[in-house]
């Protein structure tokens, strides 16, 4: 007698029908957690204020209710445009986005916006006035025309000065440049005797200042384009026992930098409230996300000049309670 192959049978369709099961479980996956996922994409954690920013606007969206991922780009636009290939295939519901690059980063922005992930930018700017949603940046202009004219009254009509440059491919750096010289350049008696990027970083303004002053021993004041460059410039004029010589004037608010202002080490600073901008960012993906589309291009945040007279009103990246 033959034995009946039916027990087979089932056996095969009980598994098939298991893989089956199985495979709708793992696409489901993702919508079983609940919470939509939100990416923070910032140029580099190697500097204490980018990691205010990611920060505030990793807890600003928390609060908001979402899962969030922070991604380090290293100021290297080829990490940034990985990064946005892993958060597009990955389905994340929007970007909080502090670019490497003004205009390299557009393509990923579009990449983004392309597969209907909206792309909020904070503090930097990208180039495009059609990729982003929205772009919250600080009023870099203004308030180096505001440190420029401060510039003037500290160091006089008359005198030699440097200028450290940051990332050359960020607005950022020339906006405040501009503003900075659009004072500064009325005054044929103050010469700018170098200007050279040191990329906002430290370390390389550190680098950067030694080998100018080598060259030009006899400067009066150091213009930074940031506060990081401003605490190098700095160090490299305590190792040339300059420092009680040569002004220093840097930009952001960072706190290191706001107590060198209280303690005579820097001049001056400009604070350009990193969490408000953070914030914002969070707050309007909450509102995308939720239904809202009408949103500014462009949405500029007020940024204060911090010197000896109103340094004790500023403290943790913002203005004291």
């Amino acid at each position: 007698m033959k034995i009946p192959k039916i027990p087979t049978l089932l056996f095969a369709a009980a598994a098939a029908l298991l893989i089956v099961v199985a495979g709708c479980g793992k696409s489901a996956a993702p919508a079983a957690t609940g919470a939509k996922r939100v990416a923070v994409v910032v140029s580099t954690l190697n500097n204490p204020w980018f990691v205010v920013l990611a920060d505030t606007a990793r807890d600003r969206a928390k609060e908001l209710g979402y899962e969030v991922t922070v991604f380090d780009s290293q100021n290297d636009p080829a990490k940034e445009s990985t990064h946005f290939d892993n958060l597009i295939s990955s389905g994340y519901s929007a970007v909080l986005f502090n670019c490497t690059d003004a205009q390299g980063s557009v393509a990923n922005v579009r990449r983004a916006k392309a597969a209907g992930i909206p792309v909020f930018c904070m503090d930097r700017e990208i180039t495009a006035n059609d990729a982003a949603t929205a772009q919250i940046l600080s009023d870099n202009y203004s308030g180096c025309v505001a440190l420029g004219q401060y510039f003037v009254e500290q160091v006089g009509e008359t005198g030699s000065y440097v200028e450290l440059l940051g990332i050359v491919a960020d607005t950022n750096t020339w906006n405040r440049s501009k503003g900075f010289h659009s004072v500064v350049d009325r005054y044929p008696g103050l010469k700018m005797v170098a200007q050279q990027s040191a990329e906002f970083d430290r370390t390389k303004a550190l680098e950067v200042l030694e080998a100018i002053l080598q060259a030009h021993p006899d400067i009066n004041a150091v213009f930074c384009g940031n506060d990081a460059m401003a605490m190098g410039a700095y160090q490299a004029l305590l190792a040339a026992k300059k420092a009680d010589q040569v002004k220093v004037f840097g930009f952001d608010g960072a706190d290191d930098v706001v107590k060198s202002v209280a303690e005579g080490k820097i001049v001056a600073t400009v604070m350009q409230f990193p969490k408000t901008m953070a914030r914002t960012v969070a707050e309007y993906a909450d509102r995308y996300i939720k239904g809202e589309r009408n949103f500014p291009q462009r949405v500029p945040v007020a940024v204060e000049l911090v010197d000896k007279q109103n340094v004790a009103k500023f403290g943790d990246y913002g203005r004291k309670p």
